[in-house]
């Protein structure tokens, strides 16, 4: 893809002719001067979300009350789990909505170690997101049986070499799990690839989808994945802290058993009985009571994904983000700036990853209220600026400035005047 302005103008004209550019008007956006590039972290409030919620308040927790777990509230985490069951290319009873990713993720690797209990190695990478290495290594301590986890190195600290992978899993190997788009960098692994090299050891294939989902064109059951999780806060505008989904491939699901038992994962939780008995299929997976009112949020939030087609969506993300780079390229490369993400938008979630060494207090300059313009992205240690495109509300425009705003803050020193004092949320 190929760009050939520096110019405002050309961003206005992307913008312009941008089929998805409706969708920005599906949000709440009350600050214009205020540009927002962490959907990667926290997506945007939906505008449907706001109504959807107002009903799910006043009218059925206000009115109905505890009659509407027969009117909608009992099934809503299979129907919220069919809808995302669309985008990731799973059917729809292989997904479901169920407590968070890091207790979805344990679940799912103690019922795998337990499947594959003559094997004793857990595979990742150095690019996985922290909270899944902690649940892993919790587990091996909590089982003591010799378990063991192997880690991946990158070559470049941007990408993952799939040799490298393939040269850690041998016939020892239980699971192999991994960030399907990596959290700092954007590196995107070659799902089909990676799922064949962990089947062709036998081992299983989990991966975790919160960073992918919702911007790029997932088909789990064509690349033959066993499991995976994520989250629905990010690119799926879900809300702070919304449940998590999991993802069990249809022919697993009577093989695999969870490792919390809870009344929502028994066939007849209204029973009441003393003995635990397993749901069939996907539902054995839920544990407790689901948290109705952020799973509503989610209901709604998904159905401006289903409206927008995923494939639209990748299209635009892919566009954005190699606007970004090109941006970058031109812009900002002169001050001591390098991209910390991968180039080949194949290999790129959505967003782009920029590293300086002072990215701390640029970031500090760039979202200090005071200013006219506010850039909020986030930081990552120890020196990325990682700048998130949410194909359904982020703009051209918008990237322009962020750029332009970047290159005012260095070119002025305006960073300078801010101190290396971390926020505990950065």
């Amino acid at each position: 893809m190929k760009f050939h302005s520096k110019d405002i103008s050309l961003a206005k004209k992307l913008d312009a002719d941008d089929p998805l550019k409706s969708f920005r008007d599906e949000f709440v956006i009350t600050e214009e001067k205020t540009i927002y590039l962490n959907g990667n972290s926290l997506g945007r409030l939906p505008l449907k979300t706001q109504s959807n919620l107002n009903q799910v308040v006043n009218k059925q927790w206000g009115e109905r009350l505890v009659r509407n777990w027969n009117e909608g509230w009992y099934d809503l985490p299979g129907k919220v789990g069919a809808k995302i069951a669309k985008i990731i290319g799973a059917q729809e009873d292989e997904v479901i909505i169920a407590d968070s990713t890091s207790i979805n993720l344990y679940k799912l690797v103690l019922a795998a170690l337990q499947y594959q209990s003559e094997r004793k190695t857990i595979v990742s990478d150095e690019f996985n997101f922290p909270s899944d290495l902690y649940v892993i290594q919790g587990i091996i301590k909590q089982l003591q049986k010799d378990h063991n986890l192997v880690i991946v190195k990158s070559n470049d600290g941007i990408t993952i070499d799939s040799e490298n992978i393939n040269m850690a899993i041998n016939s020892e190997t239980a699971l192999l799990t991994l960030s399907h788009a990596c959290f700092k960098s954007a590196f995107l692994y070659d799902m089909e690839r990676i799922t064949k090299l962990a089947h062709d050891s036998d081992a299983l294939m989990l991966w975790d989808l919160s960073h992918s989902v919702g911007v790029v064109d997932i088909d789990l059951n064509k690349s033959d994945v066993d499991m995976a999780i994520g989250c629905t806060y990010k690119y799926l505008n879900g809300g702070p802290g919304a449940p998590a989904f999991i993802y069990v491939r249809k022919d697993l699901q009577d093989k695999l058993n969870p490792s919390i038992s809870g009344w929502f994962g028994d066939s007849s939780p209204f029973e009441f009985n003393l003995e635990y008995n397993a749901s069939e299929g996907i539902k054995k997976f839920l544990t407790g009571t689901p948290p109705i009112v952020s799973l509503s949020a989610v209901d709604s939030s998904i159905d401006l994904i289903l409206d927008a087609g995923i494939d639209s969506i990748r299209i635009k993300s892919i566009k954005l983000t190699e606007y970004l780079v090109f941006l970058i390229n031109n812009i900002l490369l002169p001050l001591e700036f390098k991209i910390g993400s991968p180039l080949d938008e194949n290999f790129r979630g959505s967003h782009i990853s920029i590293r300086h060494p002072e990215a701390f207090k640029i970031v500090k300059a760039m979202t200090d209220e005071k200013n006219n313009m506010v850039v909020i992205p986030d930081f990552r240690e120890p020196d990325n600026i990682r700048l998130g495109l949410s194909p359904l509300y982020t703009t051209f425009e918008e990237l322009w400035l962020t750029v332009n705003r970047i290159e005012e803050i260095v070119l002025t020193k305006e960073y300078q005047k801010y101190q290396e004092i971390k926020s505990v949320v950065t």
